[in-house]
């Protein structure tokens, strides 16, 4: 028996068998049972069906983590239209391209960020604008709760749909150039949902907190998971280590998401507040995601907070989720859990992972001979919105069929891989490779190092040259606590000599995008400003 795979069928499993359930807490304090969820929702279509919204049509969203971004998602797929979150950091100009770019039929957005679209709003394909408070945003923006209100829920007819239509288009974060539509169908978003319910443990009965953007290739997938398992939304409108600890404590969360940044963050106010209770009623499950987390963090993490860590590893094309670190049976004893979570981890359910050559070759799994990851699996991309030559490079570069992502890595004999940098970040010194990731997990290891990036400075001698930029746990550049003398003979003790970090700046902050990454991009722009090009020849 063959069933088309629609994301629709999360809300309607949820309303069918958890319809008097609580669904969603709000970040207003309102709380809505499934069937109250989708009521609002069945109004949303309808409201947009009657605007002229139909199947095909591009809806952008531009909200933090609140239930108004969760009805707009499913009101917005029941029509068969497609959901187009957007990244709220970006600015005005970011948002008339992607707009454009998507070719947008219709605007939700919250109204402490309508007014990066207002300024733009004469230079995108559509009219339709609707803000979550209208009272509090400048132009003429619809009043989201106004529409709902006004609009008949049984009035709005869902489309014939087939599980290899486009239904979510998600943005790349930017951190190479211009933000590419990756274009994600029914089917893969199903597969996707059903892969991390099973790694992610998924449970009608647990707690999802709201760390983690919705934006971000549709909330990891969990706002399909969460709710297709009949379990809670918490709601949040931005994070801060104190108010993710109290609502952990008050909603009993069982379950969140969040970067290395976020950890590093909830790490430090559990220091800075006298190791306060980390959890209520439920335990508590973290993921976290990309570079992997300091051994340091994940002791915090699991030790102290008494959380269970996950490491994944993904990117916006493959769903994200390809790999997990969650092998206990390879963990061992004692700090064996470290090795094996500190790696990206082995392909998950359905996913082959490879690691290829520049002829697209398998490495061998000696855990030292760097290649490319690869990635097959139905979770994965169906191509990049309008750039055809893009996605045939992108499935196609060294091993036909498969997808490339760019990172380099090297793999075990149990298939688990680790990531050694992205092709654009590896450091060529003297002709000598050097992993900026190896650098930065080894300063993490200094107590006065509180966050870092390592990229390739400029060198005449050598080409290129490891330079460290430092948040210094004080967060005081101008009074680090530590010297550039001192970080330096830091890595001189701990690497190869020709790999140490030779230059070292003191920052306030490092650039990064809402998920957390270290935009590399702009330090390496700061640093080869008055080059030629950002690649050292030495």
């Amino acid at each position: 028996m063959e069933k088309p795979l629609l994301v629709t069928d999360f809300l309607d499993r949820a309303r069918n068998h958890y319809g008097d359930q609580e669904a969603v807490v709000a970040t207003t304090g309102d709380r809505f049972t499934y069937e109250e969820f989708g009521e609002r929702v069945d109004r949303l279509s309808a409201a947009l069906a009657d605007r002229g919204i139909e199947k095909g049509d591009r809806v952008a969203v531009l909200d933090p983590n609140t239930h108004y971004h969760l009805e707009s998602a499913h009101g917005i797929m029941q029509l068969g239209a497609i959901h187009t979150p957007l990244n709220y950091r970006l600015t005005a100009d970011d948002y008339e391209y992607i707009l454009n770019d998507a070719g947008v039929d219709a605007v939700v957005a919250d109204y402490a960020y309508a007014d990066k679209i207002e300024p733009v709003r004469d230079d995108v394909p559509t009219d339709i604008f609707v803000t979550t408070d209208a009272d509090r945003t400048d132009g003429d923006w619809e009043d989201f709760d106004e529409v709902l209100a006004d609009a008949d829920p049984e009035s709005y007819e869902r489309p014939e749909m087939a599980e290899d239509e486009v239904i979510t288009i998600n943005y790349t974060s930017g951190t190479t150039g211009d933000p590419k539509g990756v274009m994600r169908t029914h089917r893969t978003e199903t597969l996707h949902a059903y892969i991390l319910s099973v790694h992610h443990e998924l449970y009608d009965d647990d707690v999802y907190l709201w760390t983690l953007p919705m934006f971000h290739v549709n909330g990891w997938g969990h706002i399909y998971a969460v709710t297709g398992m009949g379990a809670k939304h918490v709601c949040t409108r931005g994070v801060d280590a104190a108010g993710v600890v109290e609502t952990i404590r008050t909603e009993d969360v069982s379950f969140l998401c969040g970067a290395p940044t976020v950890l590093n963050m909830l790490a430090d106010y559990y220091e800075d507040n006298d190791q306060p209770a980390m959890s209520g009623d439920n335990d508590v499950r973290v993921t976290t995601a990309g570079a992997a987390p300091p051994e340091a963090t994940i002791r915090t993490v699991e030790d102290e907070f008494g959380w269970y860590l996950k490491h994944l590893y993904g990117l916006t094309e493959t769903g994200p989720l390809v790999t997990i670190s969650d092998a206990r049976r390879l963990m061992g004893e004692d700090d064996g859990r470290f090795k094996v979570k500190k790696r990206q981890g082995m392909g998950v359910l359905g996913t082959q992972v490879d690691v290829v050559d520049e002829d697209g070759e398998s490495v061998p799994r000696d855990d030292a001979t760097v290649g490319e990851i690869v990635v097959r699996g139905n979770q994965v991309m169906d191509g990049y919105w309008n750039r055809p030559e893009a996605t045939e490079t992108a499935f196609n570069e060294k091993r036909e069929g498969w997808f490339h992502t760019g990172d380099l890595a090297i793999v075990d004999e149990h298939g688990m891989v680790s990531i050694q940098d992205r092709k654009k970040d590896i450091i060529i010194s003297g002709g000598e490779n050097i992993s900026s990731i190896e650098l930065e997990d080894t300063l993490f290891e200094h107590d006065q190092v509180d966050e870092v990036a390592v990229i390739p400075a400029p060198s005449e001698q050598w080409g290129e040259t490891p330079k460290a930029f430092v948040v210094p746990a004080s967060s005081d550049p101008d009074e680090p606590g530590v010297t550039e003398r001192e970080i330096r003979e830091f890595t001189e003790e701990r690497v190869a000599s020709y790999k140490a970090v030779h230059r070292v700046e003191f920052v306030s902050e490092l650039p990064q995008t809402a998920t957390g990454k270290i935009q590399k991009y702009e330090l390496r722009e700061r640093e080869w400003g008055d080059e030629d090009r950002m690649v050292g020849e030495g």
